[in-house]
């Protein structure tokens, strides 16, 4: 390797004695023509602290640091005039090259004592440069280099003055799953920027549980052919959303491209990270107007009125550093980490000084290249740990750079609409995702979810939350695997001998093409049969299943179990029919001889509830015939009282009811009387008719303990089911068809067939609809998921199949395809297996409240009525007694005075004789009802 030397006209330096004579005028201008930054060198009050700026000067990145870096410069010394130290920039133009660049830190670092290197723009320029900064030990600063692969235990003095890229991969993860997506797929350059995210950004979306089914890798020099063909090739996909990491030149193309291909339409979805995201006010309007729908996470600046000021007097610089530039470019992000970079790194330059010890050598070695015969900075690991140590409030926000490099803070979530954006939400480590922010951090409403977010104009200007995924229209048709069954009903396939095209008929197939109608889009298929030799085996049924794994079929249909080890390779729809496992067993008659049967056909809390009604209302209706002088109720408590109040509760003609209340209360109760006895009779007689029929077994551990032999589908897993249950082999018997089930069922266990059979419920509904009289099913005895379509892992189709299954299962459409199917050849059960249980009190609750209610309403009324009536009686009987009093009081004329006194003495006597008299003889009053 040669040495690079550097241009002669740079080595030289202005004396101080010349600068009054225009010859050094005119020579210091072409310095600056040269190098700006050594316009900064002519005041002599303070000491050099040379810089090395290397940016690709003619990228909207680096002119818009540039400027941002000059400004930083002019505002620091601006406020800190009395500073020792000022920094001497040395700006660079990489090209956008990686060796140029590398080239430019030689020669600084050759003619200049440089203290520290900003700048390098690319990743992997900051790689080359930063293992330059490692042999001599000076500092390399870049806000621009976010490639995760640049961290600081291989480059201890590169320091990341902004974020790499993983730090926003949980945000977009978080945004994905917020609007229910299941796949993406990313768009990325095939650079160290590009690469750099994805191990981080893959892992951040499958902890999100979201799929990334394929990536599309740009090259660089990517034209607008290559780019074409590649998004034709995405569009042949179902996946609609696209995560793009990739520099502003090619994202541009990427989406000039897209909107000639119909990709910016109804139905995309599109998320760019902050490399774009962060200039979007930047772009040309042309391509921000393709970018319409368009979601992007950028940092989150915060705003202040120091930010307001800084970018009037930035955007009057921008136009004198660039006149010929177009008046869109903006203040972006970038510009503001190049300002903070600048007084971060001035005052860790003022914070160390300019050393006076010489520049160390390494080495002496003869014929040695440029690279080793390069100085160790005498500042460095002293510079290093200033910058690190130093934290400030920036125009950016915190500037805290303690892990070399920034610390996560917030991202925004932005829409492009129009010629600019609009913000939707925030995301936090802490938070997540949230509508709004305060003063305190993030205002969150919930976990993750699409609605803490503002709304958001979709491609195609569409406010309709993209599906994530389409069939393509220009695809091939859905590929439908089809498996003959050993039961037709469920799935039978038929193949067109002259058009070789296969068709299918049963329960499976019409729940899927009811499924396919109802998908809110349309959808061709064609169906594929399986064939192997034993299509009744679970082998075959795992074959079958292993080819959509192997991407032959789109979707499996038949009946298939669902089954964990089925789940390891295949995802599953919800299942369309009912679950479990039962048991087939044939029934016998049951003669009853329970010397208490007769009590059976009630509930104990019936029974019980009965006779409590039973004596109440016998006791209200004697109280109310007693309250009435019912001669038949009235003397001593005997039996003859005890009868008769029975009597009134089942026999109103025994005794003769004299009050109106009490026959409204007799009359309701034997309505209620008559309804119970009426069911008590009828479901005593379905008892001892009905009932006589019941299952020859009912546990399945029963048949393992008696020995007995069991039977299964040839094939199927309920072998090992039976194996676990801990049957032994000897006992158990395979069978293939519904005849063979009913013939081994029919001999018994003892006469060489079977005394059960188990079997999955789907199945035994089929054998029972043809096979009804003499067997019935128990169970289920153990748990399973029943039958399911199948679909490859992460599969977008799954879902909806799953949500139009469950619209299917939950209407009547599922019967009557089960009626078609299943029950087409069925006969009803004449002997009904297991009749109703005892008749329970809930059941006749209503007429016990009605009954209970009249009867007590009755009682209250008749008890209120006979304390009034005796109230009237009273007051009658005192206001008749005075009035006899008074006229007994008055003598005749003629009588003597003591004959008066002793005739009003006899007369009060008698008076209160009366009254006495009448208070004991007053008989009850007759019935006035």
């Amino acid at each position: 390797m040669q040495c690079i030397s550097a241009p002669k006209n740079l080595k030289l330096a202005v004396p101080h004695g010349m600068e009054r004579t225009p010859r050094a005028i005119l020579f210091l201008l072409l310095l600056l023509l040269v190098d700006p930054g050594v316009a900064q060198n002519t005041t002599g009050k303070a000491d050099e602290f040379h810089v090395g700026v290397i940016l690709n000067l003619g990228s909207l990145v680096g002119k818009v640091a540039r400027t941002s870096i000059s400004l930083a410069v002019q505002d620091f010394y601006a406020v800190h005039q009395n500073y020792s130290t000022k920094l001497t920039l040395h700006f660079r133009d990489s090209m956008a090259s990686d060796v140029k660049a590398a080239s430019a830190a030689i020669e600084l670092l050759d003619n200049y004592k440089l203290q520290a290197i900003i700048g390098p723009q690319k990743s992997s320029e900051a790689v080359f440069i930063s293992k330059i900064g490692n042999i001599t030990q000076v500092p390399t600063v870049s806000f621009t280099a976010t490639s995760p692969s640049l961290t600081s235990d291989t480059m201890p003095y590169f320091v990341r003055a902004t974020l790499n890229d993983s730090a926003q991969v949980n945000s977009i993860a978080s945004l994905v799953k917020a609007y229910g997506w299941r796949e993406v797929v990313l768009v990325y350059e095939n650079t160290d920027y590009g690469r750099g995210i994805l191990p981080y950004l893959i892992s951040a979306l499958q902890e999100s549980d979201v799929h990334v089914p394929y990536q599309s890798v740009i090259p660089p020099s990517a034209t607008s052919e290559i780019m074409m063909q590649e998004l034709y090739k995405l569009m042949t996909m179902q996946t609609r959303v696209f995560i793009v990491h990739m520099s502003s030149t090619m994202t541009s193309l990427l989406f000039t491209k897209a909107k000639e291909a119909g990709m910016m339409d109804k139905g995309f979805a599109w998320i760019t990270t902050n490399g774009v995201a962060n200039i979007i006010d930047s772009l040309n309007p042309s391509v921000t107007e393709v970018m319409n729908g368009v979601l992007g996470v950028r940092y989150h600046v915060p705003k202040s009125k120091e930010l307001d000021s800084f970018s009037i007097r930035w955007n009057r610089m921008y136009q004198q550093d660039n006149p010929d530039e177009s008046p869109f470019n903006k203040l972006s992000i970038v510009g503001l980490r190049a300002y903070d970079t600048i007084w971060a790194l001035a005052q860790a330059a003022e914070k160390v000084g300019i050393s006076s010890a010489p520049n160390k050598q390494p080495w002496s070695i003869k014929n040695s290249t440029c690279l080793e015969s390069m100085v160790i900075s005498p500042n460095g690991p002293k510079l290093l740990a200033a910058i690190v140590q130093n934290k400030f409030r920036g125009i950016s926000g915190d500037f805290d750079l303690t892990d070399k490099q920034l610390k996560v803070s917030v991202f925004q979530i932005i829409n492009v609409v129009g010629r600019g954006w609009r913000e939707i939400g925030f995301w936090s480590v802490k938070s997540g995702l949230s509508r709004q922010l305060n003063q305190n951090g993030l205002k969150t409403t919930g976990s993750a979810s699409m609605l803490d977010l503002n709304p958001v104009i979709w491609p195609g200007e569409s406010t309709e939350i993209p599906r994530g995924w389409e069939i393509p229209i220009s695809g091939k048709k859905l590929r439908v695997g089809v498996h003959t069954s050993n039961c037709p009903e469920f799935i039978k396939t038929f193949r067109d001998p002259v058009t070789n095209v296969t068709s299918a008929s049963g329960l499976s197939i019409d729940i899927f093409e009811e499924a396919i109608k109802r998908l809110p889009f349309a959808l061709t298929y064609e169906y594929l049969a399986f064939d192997t030799a034993d299509t009744a085996t679970t082998g075959s049924y795992n074959d079958f299943i292993y080819q959509v794994y192997l991407q032959k079929y789109d979707i499996a249909v038949g009946d298939i179990t669902v089954r964990y080890n089925r789940s390891l390779y295949v995802d599953f729809t919800v299942p369309y029919t009912e679950s479990g496992v039962g048991m087939i067993v044939p029934v016998k008659e049951n003669m009853i001889k329970n010397m208490w049967i007769f009590l059976k056909p009630l509930s104990t809390g019936m029974w019980f509830g009965s006779i409590i009604f039973f004596i109440y209302t016998g006791v209200v209706a004697w109280l109310l015939e007693y309250l009435n002088g019912n001669q038949h109720v009235h003397g001593p408590f005997s039996l003859k009282q005890v009868g008769i109040t029975m009597f009134f509760s089942i026999f109103e003609e025994k005794e003769k009811l004299e009050r109106f209340l009490s026959r409204i209360v007799l009359l309701v109760w034997m309505f209620v009387f008559l309804v119970l006895t009426s069911s008590y009779t009828a479901s005593f007689a379905s008892m001892l008719t009905v009932q006589q029929l019941s299952p020859t077994v009912t546990d399945v551990h029963e048949l393992q303990r008696k020995g007995e032999y069991v039977g299964f589908h040839r094939g199927s897993y309920i072998e090992g089911l039976l194996v676990d249950i801990g049957f032994e082999k000897s006992k158990m018997r395979p069978y293939e068809t519904q005849e063979d089930f009913a013939a081994a069922l029919s001999k018994g266990s003892k006469d060489g067939g079977i005394a059960a059979l188990v079997h999955e419920i789907p199945y035994i509904k089929l054998f029972l609809a043809k096979y009804s009289k003499g067997y019935t099913m128990v169970g289920p005895i153990y748990k399973s998921a029943g039958f399911a379509f199948a679909l490859p892992k992460q599969s977008p189709l799954r879902a909806e199949m799953s949500r139009a299954i469950l619209n299917i299962t939950g209407e009547d459409s599922i019967n009557e395809i089960e009626k078609k199917w299943i029950y087409q050849n069925s006969h009803q059960h004449e002997d009904k297996i297991d009749g109703s249980g005892a008749i329970t009190f809930e059941s006749f609750g209503g007429l016990f409240l009605l009954t209970g209610i009249v009867t007590t309403c009755s009682l209250a009324v008749a008890m209120l009525m006979n304390l009034y009536k005796k109230y009237q009686e009273n007051a009658w009987s005192k206001e008749d007694d005075q009035n006899e009093c008074g006229h007994r009081q008055q003598g005749e004329n003629g009588d003597s005075q003591e004959e008066q006194g002793d005739q009003n003495s006899n007369e009060h006597g008698n008076c209160s004789d009366i009254e006495k008299q009448t208070t004991l003889t007053v008989p009850l009053s007759s019935n006035t009802e």
